[in-house]
């Protein structure tokens, strides 16, 4: 029961603060168009620069883990012979 009464204050409080920590955007943000369109542009290049990295990490770990498995085979095969 005393958990239930400190979920139910909690609960009470937080809806009673989110209004104050709520921001009025129209007074904070002025900037025009162009200044979306430049940080629009730079997302951009950030995105198509990580599509490269992610293709060579995946070829990277392919690459480690099928030396692996044929290491491990080789090894296996010395063993029985």
């Amino acid at each position: 029961m005393k958990k239930l009464e400190t979920a139910i204050t909690f609960a009470a409080l937080m809806l009673a603060a989110s209004p104050a920590l709520a921001v009025d955007t129209t007074k904070v943000y002025n900037s025009g168009l162009l200044v979306l369109v430049f940080v629009g542009i730079c997302a951009l290049f950030v995105v198509s620069q990580m599509i490269p990295a992610i293709i060579m990490l995946v070829g990277a770990l392919k690459g480690l883990f099928k030396n692996r498995k044929v290491t491990t085979v080789q090894a296996l095969e010395k063993n029985v012979h």
